[in-house]
């Protein structure tokens, strides 16, 4: 599963987002993800990746910079 397929699974079983509305350039606010749901994301990437996320993490504001973070960090 990518990055992305996780992002739309993710959003879409918790929010009930549209797949299709979950592109790099989506706005996470936008897409429903407060800070409480941006936690839970982060939790299931840690299970997905098998990682440990840093503390000092900003949050991302887009899908893409989200699914950046995660690629960088599954390739650490």
């Amino acid at each position: 599963m990518t990055s992305l397929e996780l992002v739309r699974s993710f959003l879409e079983n918790r929010l009930g987002v549209e797949p299709a509305r979950v592109e790099p350039a989506s706005l996470l606010a936008d897409l429903g993800v407060d800070s409480m749901m941006m936690l839970e994301l982060m939790f299931e990437f840690e299970t997905h990746l098998g990682i440990r996320l840093p503390s000092d993490l900003s949050s991302p504001q887009t899908v893409g910079e989200m699914l950046d973070m995660m690629d960088r960090l599954a390739q650490a």
